[in-house]
C-alpha cells in the first residue's frame, strides 16, 4: 500500500545489455568473454568463493547452479550447462542443454552469505548454430517486449510492492506471531516491531545491494508485511523481485519460519498483491514521459494509450499476472476479516483511488493492482508492456475513469461502473483462454512463448480439476 513519492526523478544505476541482444540477435561470444572477465574481477575484489548462476522458468520457479570462484570465467563465457526438459519450460528430453549465461551487471553477493555472488542469467541452447536465445526464456521474453517499446522511443520503468507472509515453520500454516491477532491490523506498529530483527536485516541488505529500501509495514492481514524499495528499469526490477523472493524465504528459514508469496493462504484474510507502478520514459534521454496530458488526471497520451491497451486484455494478462489456481481466490475474494480485499474487481481505471485496477496518483507513475506475488516477474512485466505496447500501437483511448468507491455494492454508480468495465476472470482456466486468443498479447509475447506457457499452465489447471477435494466429500458423499 505505498505511495510511491520518486518515479521519473531518479535516473536508473542498472547497466543492462541492449534488450535485443539475447532476442533478436545471435550469441556475441566476444561480448560474453568481456562479461566472464568482469564477472572475475569484481568478484575477486569482493572476496568471492562461490557464485550461484541462476534463472526462472516458466513457472517462476528460481533454478540455479553453484560455481566455484575458480571456474567462474569459463562458467560466464560459455554457459552453466542444464537439462530443460527437468524444469517447467515446455522443452523435450530428447533436444540438447540450455545454457545459462550470467549477466555481469546483475553480480550481487549475497548479503546473508557474503562468500556466494548471484547472477541472473539468460538461457540460450546449447550446440545450436550461433547459439540462439531460447524464445520462451523468461527474461529473453521480457527483453524482446522491451525492445519493441524501445524501437517506439520508449522505455519502461517499474516500482513493485512485494508482499508476504510469515508463517511457523512446522504444522499447518499458520501466522507465526501468535500475538498477531487485530482485526484491522494494518500497519500494526507491535505486530511490526516483533518483527523487528527481520524486517531490519531485510532493509539493511538491501541498502547494501543499493536498492534504496525506503519504508516497512504490517500489511492488511495478520503476519503479512511489505517491503517497498526504488523503481528502476523494468528488466532490473525483475531481477530484484526474484532476488528479494530469494532472500525473504532464505531469511525467515534461518530464524525456523517459513515465508510464503502464495497469493490467498488463508481465506478469510487479505491476500498478497504485487502492486507495479509504472511510468514511460523517453529511451533516449530518460525524461518521464507519462505525465503533461489534457485529459483526466494529467496521463500524456502515450501513457493513455498504453494504460487503454491494458485494460482491453486484462483478462490475458491475468495469465501471467496472476498465473496460479490460488490466484483467483485473491482477485474473487467477496470480503476479508480487516473489511476490504484490496484488490481489484473489473478493468477500471481512476485518480488516486484503491479501488480500481489502474490507479493514477499522480501524472508521473500510474500503478497496476492485478499482479499477485505468485506471478514470474519477468513475464508479469512482459504482459503489462506487449498490452500496453498494443494500445500504443492502436492508438486506444481510455473510458472515462471510474472516481467511485468500487468495493461499495450498495452504491448503484459504483455497481454500474463495475458492470460497464470488462470483468476479471473468475479462474485461470478463463484467464489461459484469454491469452490464447489475443492477438495483441501474441504478437508482443511471440507464439511460441504463448504457445508453451499455455501447454505447460493448461496442464497444470487439468492437474487441479482432477484433484479430489474436502469440499466435495463434505458436499456430495451422501448425495
Amino acid at each position: 500500500m505505498a505511495i510511491l513519492l520518486r518515479h521519473g526523478l531518479r535516473a536508473s544505476k542498472h547497466a543492462t545489455v541492449s534488450a535485443r541482444a539475447l532476442s533478436v540477435v545471435p550469441f556475441d561470444e566476444a561480448k560474453q568473454i568481456a562479461a566472464a572477465k568482469e564477472i572475475d574481477d569484481r568478484g575477486r575484489a569482493c572476496g568471492l568463493k562461490f557464485y550461484q548462476c541462476s534463472w526462472v522458468d516458466l513457472f517462476g520457479v528460481q533454478r540455479s547452479k553453484l560455481v566455484p570462484a575458480a571456474r567462474i570465467g569459463e562458467i560466464a563465457s560459455g554457459g552453466a550447462g542444464f537439462a530443460g526438459f527437468a524444469a517447467h519450460l515446455d522443452i523435450d528430453p530428447t533436444t540438447g542443454d540450455l545454457l545459462a549465461m550470467p549477466d555481469a551487471a546483475t553480480l550481487a553477493p549475497l548479503p546473508w552469505r557474503p562468500e556466494v555472488g548471484w547472477l541472473a542469467c539468460d538461457l540460450v541452447h546449447e550446440g545450436a548454430e550461433l547459439a540462439p536465445a531460447l524464445a520462451h526464456g523468461p527474461r529473453n521474453v521480457l527483453r524482446s517486449v522491451l525492445a519493441k517499446l524501445e524501437d517506439r522511443g520508449l522505455a519502461l520503468k517499474t516500482g513493485v510492492e512485494c508482499e508476504f507472509f510469515l508463517l511457523g515453520g512446522e504444522g499447518p500454516p499458520a501466522v507465526a506471531d501468535a500475538l498477531d491477532t487485530q482485526g484491522k491490523p494494518c500497519y500494526d506498529a507491535h505486530a511490526l516491531m516483533r518483527r523487528f530483527d527481520f524486517i531490519g536485516e531485510l532493509c539493511e541488505h538491501m541498502e547494501a545491494l543499493g536498492w534504496g529500501p525506503y519504508q516497512a509495514d504490517h500489511e492488511d492481514a495478520n503476519g503479512q508485511f511489505e517491503i517497498n524499495w526504488d523503481f528502476d528499469d523494468a528488466l532490473a526490477t525483475a531481477d530484484r523481485v526474484v532476488f528479494f523472493k530469494y532472500m525473504v524465504r532464505s531469511l525467515a528459514e534461518a530464524r525456523g519460519l517459513r515465508a510464503t508469496f502464495m497469493p490467498k493462504p488463508f481465506a478469510h484474510l487479505t491476500g498478497s498483491g504485487c502492486h507495479a507502478h509504472c511510468s514511460l520514459h523517453d529511451a533516449s534521454t530518460g525524461a518521464n514521459v507519462s505525465g503533461g496530458g489534457a485529459g483526466p488526471h494529467g496521463l500524456s497520451p502515450a501513457a493513455s494509450s498504453f494504460v487503454a491497451g491494458v485494460l482491453e486484455s486484462v483478462r490475458g494478462v491475468a495469465a501471467l499476472t496472476n498465473p496460479t489456481v490460488n490466484s483467483y481466490k485473491r482477485l474473487g475474494a467477496r470480503s476479508t476479516a480487516s473489511g476490504a480485499t484490496w484488490s481489484p474487481n473489473a478493468a477500471t481505471w481512476a485518480g488516486n483511488n484503491r479501488t480500481a485496477l489502474v490507479r493514477v496518483p499522480d501524472d508521473r507513475r500510474f500503478e497496476l493492482r492485478l499482479a499477485d506475488m505468485s506471478c514470474n516477474p519477468y513475464l508479469a512485466a512482459a504482459a503489462v508492456a506487449a498490452a500496453g505496447l498494443d494500445g500504443l500501437e492502436r492508438e486506444m483511448v481510455l473510458p472515462p475513469p471510474s472516481d467511485l468507491n468500487l468495493f461499495d455494492a450498495a452504491d448503484p454508480a459504483a455497481r454500474a461502473a463495475v458492470a460497464a468495465a470488462t470483468p476479471l476472470p473468475s479462474e485461470l482456466r478463463d484467464a489461459l483462454d484469454a491469452l490464447d486468443g489475443d492477438a495483441g498479447l501474441r504478437a508482443g509475447l511471440g507464439d511460441a512463448f504463448v504457445d508453451s506457457y499455455l501447454k505447460l499452465r493448461r496442464a497444470h489447471w487439468a492437474d487441479y480439476a482432477a484433484t479430489l477435494s474436502p469440499f466435495e466429500f463434505d458436499h456430495y458423499l451422501d448425495c
